[in-house]
Order: structure tokens, then sequence, then C-alpha cells
């Protein structure tokens, strides 16, 4: 019986960490937080500390007044956005583009990695990276030129390849009912290259012997990619879609402003929220912007946690938090 209990204690002095291993692993984490301090410090300084302007979606803000000395005035200026003819079409085009981009991201960065993981050639595979990824650093500036060099009325690429053929020139900056399409292509040709590489690297971290083995079992190419790649790419499509759901009223300023160079004719099929706020920026209505950015985070946070929380129901080591 005393044997026992002497083996006992030894088990129990076994399991639990000595003093040094606790004092050495807290010394560890204190380097490690030490290193995340100047992150934290720029997020909290140009992130969190500015948070207090917020106030202005909720004052008739005069700028010599500052935001302390404006005026209150309620909920006037989300009704002023709300009540607007214009509430309806930025709504519904950055959630349309935003729904349409989320699942052109997912679908086409999957497909890509996948058919790059399984590029035998490594000259191949670092030029094919290289090309899809170029466009991704190219500022939309020059890629609203690009764009505009292809679809100039009088002397672009595209209007030349259909005279040539007999057909007639097409207005394309005048056309509302082309521009959907146009702004998918600018977006998955700017974008894709770049999502890709969060599956590509998630596909280089699978044991291969999984791919081995489904091999020696008679699987194709696409049954592999089916049956073991894309099984073992859902935790980052999940944490991928959750971000994206958040983003659902928000876009890209600079392909939704430059690239259809602002054109008034073009707003039934261009306009979102964040260049509605722009034009209000610009037109002095820093109150009624800042109410409707506003909004979008608030909306933006919501979809995220809901999002979230359905996932973390269904499957929860998938969830984010």
């Amino acid at each position: 019986m005393f044997e026992k209990k002497k083996m006992s204690q030894v088990a129990v002095a076994k399991s639990q960490p000595s003093q040094s291993k606790v004092t050495a692993k807290r010394k560890y984490n204190f380097m490690l937080l030490m290193l995340c301090m100047p992150g934290l410090a720029c997020l909290i300084i140009f992130k969190y500390l500015p948070m207090f302007g917020i106030a202005i979606a909720f004052k008739k803000y005069v700028p010599i007044k500052g935001i302390f000395g404006s005026n209150w005035n309620g909920l006037d200026n989300f009704k002023f956005f709300f009540g607007s003819q214009d509430a309806v079409r930025t709504i519904r085009n950055t959630v349309l583009y935003s729904v349409e981009f989320l699942v052109l991201d997912l679908v086409l960065g999957v497909l890509i990695a996948v058919l790059l993981y399984n590029l035998k050639s490594k000259i191949g595979l670092k030029i094919y990276h290289t090309v899809i990824l170029f466009p991704r650093f190219m500022s939309v500036v020059i890629i609203s030129f690009l764009v505009y060099a292809v679809l100039s009325p009088s002397a672009g690429l595209a209007n030349q390849i259909i005279t040539f053929f007999g057909g007639e020139g097409i207005s394309w900056y005048s056309e509302v009912k082309y521009w959907p399409a146009i702004l998918s292509i600018v977006y998955i040709w700017k974008s894709i290259g770049a999502g890709c590489l969060y599956y590509y690297a998630a596909l280089t971290g699978i044991d291969p012997t999984l791919f081995e083995a489904a091999e020696i079992d008679g699987a194709s190419a696409v049954q592999k990619a089916w049956h073991v790649a894309i099984p073992e790419l859902v935790p980052i499509m999940v944490m991928m879609t959750i971000l994206g759901i958040g983003n659902l009223f928000s876009g890209d300023f600079g392909l939704f402003y430059q690239v259809p160079r602002n054109i008034g004719l073009l707003y039934d099929a261009t306009d979102i929220i964040n260049t509605y706020t722009y034009r209000a920026l610009l037109g002095g209505e820093l109150a009624r912007s800042a109410a409707v950015g506003l909004f979008q985070s608030a909306v933006g946070f919501v979809l995220v946690v809901v999002t979230n929380a359905i996932v973390r129901k269904v499957s929860p080591e998938n969830s984010m938090f």
C-alpha cells in the first residue's frame, strides 16, 4: 500500500512542470509579447484612439467648431442617406458585387492553387506565380489606364478588333450593361493571384503520403483534388469566407472609382457605398459620409460575428473564435 502511494506521488511530481520550466516559459512568452508591442502600439494609436471621431456621424459638423463644439443632430445624417434615391442603388451594387467577388475568390482561388500544386516543373511554377501575382502590385491608376487603352471608343484595342471583323465600335464608357462583366474581369485579373496563395500555402502543408495513398488506390488527379486536397483546405476556406462576408457592405474603391473613370452615366452599375461616401466628402458633407462609414463598419462587424456563430454551431473546429 505504501509503495503504491509513493509511486502515485512520484507520477504526480513528474506530471507537474518544474518551477524552472514554468519560469522559462513565462520568459519566452514575455519576449514574444515585447516583439508584438510595436505593432500593438500602432494598432491602438492609429485604429482605436481615432474612434472617438465616430461622434461626427451624430453631429451637424462644422469644421470651425470642431468635433466637440458642433451640435448634435441625432440620426439625421443616417436619414439623409437611407432616404435618398442613391441608397438602394449603392447598397445593391455593393452587396451584389461583394457576393460575386467572394464566390469567385473562393472557387477560382482554390482551382488555381490546386493546378499550381500539381505542376511538376519548378521553372514553370515560378513563371506562373510571377505572372498571376504581378497585377496585384500594380497601382489601380495604372490599371485604369490599361483598361482605357483597351476600351477607348476612338482608339481602343477592343473596338479595333471589332471593326477589323466588320463590326461596329462600342461606346464602352456610356453603356451600363457591359460594366458588371468588365469590373468582374478586372477584379479577377488583379486579385486572384494573391488570393490563391493562401490556398497554395495550405496545400504545401498537407502530408504528401495522403496523395500517394490515394494514387496507390487508383485515384485520378481530379479525385485526389476532390477527396484529399479540398477537404484539407476547408478550414482556411471557411476563414476566408467569414472575413469576406464581413466586407459585404464594403468594396474596392479604386476599382469602382478609377476604372470606370467616375462617369455619371455608369453609376447604375459602378456606384457603391465607398464611391458615394467619397463624393460626399468632396462636397464637404463630412458628417453624412461618416454616418455611412459607421453603418458599413457596424454591419460588417455584425456579419462576421453572426457568420462565425453559425460556423461554430455547425463545425466548431473551423470557427475563427
